[in-house]
């Protein structure tokens, strides 16, 4: 059955390609014999034609006519009267009816000849007669066509072709199943007779009033069929023979394997299969035997190797679950690997943001003296080029090929430290965090490596240990990125989830350092109060998603105007504070100016009922200074947001200055957009946010979320990259 299938389907597509060749080289030839024979007809048309007009011209008609039919220009010719009466006509003419070359063939009598009908007109252009060219349509005209187009031609005299037939250069053999065949054709489709030939009709139309039928043979073989049968029956008997020489070759030694496998299943390895040929099935049963007697060994060898290695993995366990301290997580895991492969020492590296590996643990390593130490190893050193690579390596090392970063060995294993696929905190920006890895985005996704040198028996590291440092190196990369885990959890406590920046309990914490720093060293503080000017009108008009859009846009552009030592919190709402550390006043009325104009100069784009709509924007700023408007973080922080009241009482769109003592707030020169403050100008309150992460107008001081970023914003830790001057 597995023979005769495919040679089944072999012959039928054989059959069927051949056919379908077959026919489509028939049709194409009768396709240029059809256009043979209206090319030829055409042009006999124009040739009487032409004689007929040459009559018509001539000034004696019968000498003219005469000439025609001498030269073969036509085979007769008739001129006659305006009622019809001959005047003169050449003989002998040809059989009635004369059908003219411009019509169709009637259902009447068959055509006696092909005919062109010129008129006859005096100087005045009167008509006077005409002049009619006619060419017999007789087997002779039939027999030319077959030879111009190659193909068996038969003209018919009316639509009942078993009655109508006219001429035919067709075998008497055929023309029956050529007419039969011909007899249900529309048109000028193509169709085959049982004899193997090709039929395709053609006519009457314009300009070809004669109704053909052509035919061609098939070139298809006539014994392809029995041929293809032949093949089958004498694959099929072949396969039959072959498939009970290799029964009975194979049925023994393939039942005794079996048997022997069953017992192996059962747990029994002492089994052993008898060798009896030389082939196939003899090497298989004594691979069979090999791998009963090896898979012992190994048994044995595993089960001790089990034993000891659970007990790693229980301490290890326990070390994951109970503790986040990373380096007492490296140091178990290492310990435990040197114990279960029997290592002399071995160290566990991470990379740095300067491009190196750095031990975080060690065991058994010697440092050289005046040596750069096996505690950073350049990433294109021997267990360095594991990060670069990601792929685990073993072997020897030659004396002559040691790096100087590498600790001495003979032999070494490596393993990288890979991320988990699906684990591990995400920042704002998409990748991973680092604990002591590459700097943002070209962290690679190897972070490390386990590394042991020198096994204690003096033997090389084999493909079991490389199995067995796996698991170490899968416990490590997991240990690494819980730590991730735990300090990017303990980020989002601290930051807006709609904006990406800090919230405000990181506000509070940063302000009490910076104030404790900016005191220490005699050193200035500045704070910025920000409050986007009638925010409640972009939620009311365009929705609280544009609102977000606005809001999300804002920080941004705060991120781009300032220091990366800078810091810029979301207190909630449309309310934004900006640190400015060592700045004093000037600078820090030229940051304001540089944010003020950051925003009011470009509108921000929102979708406004599908339709993208620009928003124009400003803000209003407060300028605060440590020690100058206060001595406390706290005082500062106020006596900002009172000059932020100022501000919008002032008009908005503005930035002033908190008042020192009693003196109330001044504009400072670099500020921009100042105004005449209205009467009845109210500091912008806001209402409760209700959420950290929402945008409501009013104002909504959060400790924080750790809710999951919206889509679109970033909650990234403050990350603008350019430091700007003041």
């Amino acid at each position: 059955m597995v023979v005769l299938g495919p040679v089944l389907v072999g012959a039928y597509f054989v059959g069927s390609a051949v056919t379908s060749a077959d026919r489509s080289r028939s049709a194409d030839r009768l396709a240029a014999a059809a256009t043979a024979v209206r090319t030829a007809v055409d042009a006999l048309c124009q040739q009487l034609r032409a004689a007929a007009e040459a009559v018509a011209l001539a000034d004696d008609r019968a000498v003219a006519a005469r000439k025609m039919v001498d030269r073969g220009l036509a085979a007769a010719v008739r001129v006659t009267d305006i009622e019809g009466r001959v005047l003169h006509a050449t003989t002998p003419l040809p059989a009635e009816p004369w059908r003219d070359c411009a019509g169709r063939t009637s259902a009447g009598a068959p055509p006696g000849a092909l005919a062109v009908r010129v008129d006859l007109r005096d100087a005045t252009g009167v008509p006077r007669g005409t002049v009619t060219a006619a060419q017999p349509v007789d087997p002779a005209f039939v027999a030319r066509l077959a030879v111009l187009t190659g193909a068996a031609v038969t003209l018919l005299g009316g639509p009942d072709t078993a009655s109508q037939l006219r001429h035919t250069t067709e075998s008497a053999g055929v023309r029956e199943a050529v007419l039969g065949a011909v007899g249900g054709v529309d048109g000028e489709q193509v169709v085959g007779t049982v004899d193997g030939r090709y039929v395709r009709r053609v006519g009457p139309s314009d300009g070809q009033p004669l109704s053909l039928v052509l035919s061609v043979p098939s070139d298809r073989p006539p014994s392809l069929y029995v041929a293809l049968v032949a093949v089958v029956l004498l694959a099929v008997l072949l396969a039959v023979v072959v498939a009970g020489r290799l029964a009975r070759a194979t049925s023994r030694p393939l039942a005794e394997l079996a048997g022997a496998v069953d017992r192996v299943a059962r747990g029994d390895l002492t089994v052993r299969v008898p060798v009896r040929s030389r082939d196939e099935i003899g090497r298989l049963a004594g691979a069979f035997n090999r791998m009963t007697r090896e898979t012992g060994t190994y048994v044995a060898a595993l089960t001790s190797s089990r034993d000891q290695l659970r007990g790693h993995l229980e301490v290890l366990g326990d070390t994951l679950a109970s503790t986040h301290d990373l380096q007492r997580i490296l140091r178990v895991i290492l310990h435990s690997a040197i114990a279960a492969t029997g290592a002399r020492a071995g160290a566990v590296l991470l990379v740095d943001s300067g491009g190196l590996l750095v031990a975080q643990a060690t065991e058994g390593l010697e440092v050289p003296a005046g040596g750069p130490g096996p505690n950073r190893v350049p990433l294109g050193d021997l267990v360095g080029a594991v990060t670069v690579s990601g792929e685990a390596r073993r072997g020897r090392v030659e004396p002559s090929t040691a790096s100087p970063g590498e600790p001495p060995c003979r032999t070494y294993i490596a393993v990288p430290f890979a991320a988990p696929r699906d684990g591990g905190a995400t920042r704002a920006d998409g990748a991973s965090p680092s604990v002591g890895g590459p700097p943002d985005g070209a962290a690679p996704a190897t972070f490390g490596v386990l590394a042991l040198y020198d096994r204690l028996a003096g033997e090389e590291f084999d493909d079991d240990d490389l199995v067995t440092l796996r698991t170490f190196a899968g416990h490590a990369a997991v240990a690494v990125d819980n730590v991730r885990v735990h300090e990017e959890t303990q980020r989002l406590s601290l930051t807006d989830p709609l904006t990406g920046l800090w919230n405000y309990r990181y506000l509070r914490q940063s302000l009490r350092r910076e104030v404790e720093r900016a005191t220490r060293f005699g050193r200035m503080l500045s704070v910025l109060a920000l409050d986007l000017d009638r925010f409640k009108h972009v939620n009311d008009t365009h929705g609280h998603a544009a609102g977000d859009r606005v809001l999300v846009e804002f920080a941004r552009r705060i991120r781009g105007e300032i220091r990366e030592v800078d810091l810029a919190f979301r207190l909630g709402g449309e309310e934004f504070v900006v640190l400015l550390p060592e700045t004093d006043v000037v600078g820090a009325a030229i940051v304001a100016e540089r944010l003020g104009a950051a925003v009011r100069d470009t509108p921000i784009a929102v979708d406004g009922l599908g339709v993208p709509v620009l928003v124009p924007v400003t803000v209003s700023i407060g300028v605060a200074v440590h020690p100058d408007h206060g001595g406390t973080g706290q005082e500062v922080l106020n006596a900002a947001d009172e000059a932020l009241y100022v501000a919008k009482a002032s008009g908005r769109d503005t930035c002033r200055v908190a008042r020192a003592a009693k003196a109330p707030a001044l504009p400072v020169p670099v500020c921009s957009d100042e105004g005449t403050p209205p009467a009845d100008a109210r500091h912008e309150t806001s209402e409760q946010a209700g959420a950290a992460g929402g945008n409501g107008s009013e104002t909504d001081v959060a400790a924080g979320s750790g809710a999951v970023t919206p889509s679109g914003a970033t909650s990234g830790p403050h990350p603008p990259r350019q430091s700007r001057g003041r």
